[in-house]
């Protein structure tokens, strides 16, 4: 039985993960909640009324583990803080560390966890207003953004029924590190890669992830760094406390003054992370200089299809990638140093 829109959603606090995961599966109208960051302002906003709020804070899912291969596995309940200052991830992915810290504010990175934040909604201040059309929030109902403000809207992988952009700073890092998302669902566990966990609005810009309802996160794994030159560079309207206008994660590996190896992921600027493959392709085989990092950011800007608020996106991604990849090649050398 649906709840009436003036009452509260019930609550339950399953004992572990496979109970939580058929609570979900047998209850209409059921959503996971963790460290609620994101879905409690959507419940105070009305953008979200789930009849049942089944909460997995408190599971045993909060370990930061060594793998046998020289990677991690991050249960989904750490916290971001924790994660951020975590000895082993700021020796190996100062990326991830970065990315964590540029995100969002302290009471929230002590809040937030690693399942919530690769669970943020896509979203735009559209799909927070009620009072408007939002194919996201209302599928078929339009995108008041397309014709509307579009400052922070997306310039790659868009559609007509959404412009929005991905917000979370985490996701753009683990996607440069090639992790995968570890997933309990009624059948078992599964892994998906961070590039294929999210969605394109397509048609269908409701959906942001693979994930199917009853799915919950238990957890990342992240393999073994392919170099210690790695960071984070996010521009925004202000120090703290703000969404990416654009980000870039990157990791590079250079030998005998050539790039052997890099992975490269934007933020800010699609519906989802921003795998930047062609600026990958290249940069290897290159010698490290401003004009070829230039080249690379234009290889993957070629498809690039600004709306009328946002096209300063364009340069503004283009100095960023040369500032990223300049960062890291002048670390490397001085010797790695930070």
């Amino acid at each position: 039985m649906r709840r009436r829109r003036d009452e509260p959603p019930r609550y339950e606090r399953p004992a572990d993960p496979a109970a939580a995961v058929a609570v979900v599966h047998e209850t209409p109208g059921a959503v996971f909640l963790a460290g609620g960051t994101n879905l409690v302002d959507h419940l105070k906003l009305g953008v979200a009324t789930p009849d049942l709020l089944v909460d997995v804070s408190h599971l045993p899912l909060d370990a930061v583990e060594e793998t046998a291969d020289g990677g991690i596995r991050v249960g989904t309940n750490v916290r971001n803080s924790d994660l951020a200052a975590h000895p082993f991830v700021r020796r190996n992915y100062p990326v991830l560390s970065r990315a964590l810290l540029a995100g969002a504010s302290p009471q929230l990175r002590n809040t937030a966890t690693t399942g919530g934040n690769l669970l943020q909604r896509t979203r735009c201040s559209y799909f927070r207003d009620v009072s408007t059309p939002c194919n996201k929030r209302e599928p078929g109902s339009g995108c008041s953004a397309i014709g509307g403000y579009t400052r922070y809207h997306a310039i790659l992988g868009a559609s007509e029924h959404c412009v929005a952009t991905h917000p979370s700073d985490m996701a753009v890092a683990l996607l440069a590190l090639d992790a995968e998302v570890l997933v309990l669902g009624p059948d078992g566990e599964r892994a998906i890669a961070v590039e294929d966990f999210y969605r394109l609005p397509g048609d269908t810009p409701e959906r942001d992830t693979v994930l199917e309802r009853d799915d919950l996160i238990v957890g990342v794994q992240i393999p073994a760094a392919q170099s210690s030159l790695s960071t984070y560079r996010k521009v925004r309207d202000r120090a703290s406390y703000a969404f990416a206008l654009v980000s870039v994660a990157a990791e590079m590996t250079v030998a005998d003054g050539t790039i052997t190896g890099c992975r490269i992921a934007f933020g800010g600027v699609a519906h989802r992370p921003w795998r930047a493959h062609r600026a990958e392709e290249a940069l290897l085989g290159q010698q490290p200089s401003d004009e070829v990092f230039a080249a690379a950011a234009e290889a993957e800007l070629a498809d690039a299809s600004p709306l009328d608020g946002n096209a300063y996106k364009i340069p503004l991604l283009r100095r960023t990638v040369v500032a990223t990849l300049r960062e890291l090649d002048e670390r490397r050398e001085r010797g790695g140093s930070a």
